[in-house]
């Protein structure tokens, strides 16, 4: 199992240290570095700027949305990625909720997962640059259908450096996890849980089966799973740090009813605490949204406590089908946690 760092959110500017904490994980031996983006700073921009200073770790988007941009648009950036950084590149699309897509990017929603199927398609044709790019998807339309009837197909009009640069998908549902293995060259967990390995590998297998030719083999498919890991002599502080990221996610990102993170962590058993999470979030009251949230759960799908305990639940989370353990964590406590999971 490989360990990835992920740089986290913005909020009043670049989270603080990360130029710092890629330059430390490339140095400790991390097989890659990845960015995320909402409705705020971009996935892509704060790659190219802190991995311009690298030279061997991977640099991979967890994740762009495919609302924020085209097909087309996405495929120019991981094909300009890739060029820069020396094929180092992954992009990893998710298709984010109905609250970000309609509210901010002003897209419609459903049916994201044919969506979603659409967009990997156009991307692939971009990268491959075997003839100009047409398509005539329910979402898609290249040339566009009832434009000014002056659209011609193009093909890209750079070569890529690879045209099967790697494309993950985010997917938290189980519809959504087989397509990621059928379409997709990995999967992008969150709340990815040891207990839940049985079911995911299920999941993977029924889009395996499905998985046309042309595709990497299956096993080079990646799963790259987001834990967050907190090193503290303190269980409960420790399991503090952790909290509000879970609270946000069960209570705040996402509609009532349409919340597909707390979906995650109700197939775990904790719909209970998660009415009582999302019910104080809805509120206004954050903290007690956070406070509501069990540390078994925090136990379930983070790695939390002293160096001796995360060492004794290691072996759990490297019997999963998870290939690159995706860290969220203090940059400054990146030496010891790559010691530990060594």
């Amino acid at each position: 199992m490989r360990l990835g760092y992920h740089t986290g959110y913005w909020s009043a500017g670049p989270p603080q240290g990360a130029q710092e904490a890629v330059l430390a994980a490339e140095e400790l031996g991390f097989d890659s570095v990845w960015t995320a983006e909402a409705y705020g700073s971009d996935a892509l921009t704060p790659l190219a700027w802190w991995g311009a200073r690298t030279s061997r770790i991977r640099l991979g988007t967890a994740i762009a949305q495919i609302s924020a941009r085209t097909p087309t648009a996405a495929a120019m950036a991981a094909l300009t990625l890739d060029h820069l950084s020396g094929g180092r590149f992954t992009l990893g699309l998710g298709a984010s909720g109905p609250q970000v897509v309609e509210g901010w990017y002003g897209q419609p929603y459903p049916r994201p997962l044919a969506r979603t199927r659409e967009y990997v398609d156009v991307v692939r044709q971009v990268l491959a640059r075997e003839a100009p790019v047409t398509y005539d998807g329910a979402f898609y339309q290249l040339p566009l259908q009832g434009g000014a009837g002056l659209g011609k197909a193009l093909r890209s009009t750079v070569h890529p450096l690879r045209a099967d640069l790697p494309v993950h998908l985010a997917a938290e549902g189980p519809k959504n996890v087989a397509l990621a293995a059928e379409i997709a060259d990995g999967w992008l967990p969150l709340f990815y849980s040891p207990r839940m390995d049985g079911t995911y590998r299920e999941l993977l297998a029924d889009g395996f089966g499905r998985r046309g030719a042309g595709r990497r083999a299956v096993e080079e498919f990646e799963v790259t799973a987001t834990v967050p890991v907190v090193l503290d002599d303190d269980v409960e502080r420790a399991a503090d740090r952790v909290r509000p990221f879970i609270a946000l996610y069960a209570g705040g990102m996402g509609a009532k009813g349409a919340n597909f993170h707390r979906d995650v962590l109700d197939r775990l058993g904790y719909a209970d605490a998660c009415d009582e999470i999302q019910a104080h979030f809805l509120a206004g009251d954050k903290a007690r949204a956070t406070a509501a949230v069990p540390l078994e759960l925090v136990q379930d799908v983070a790695l939390v406590g002293p160096a001796e305990e995360i060492r004794d639940r290691l072996p759990s989370w490297r019997s999963t089908a998870i290939t690159t353990l995706l860290v969220q964590a203090d940059p400054r406590t990146l030496p010891q946690i790559a010691a530990l999971l060594a």
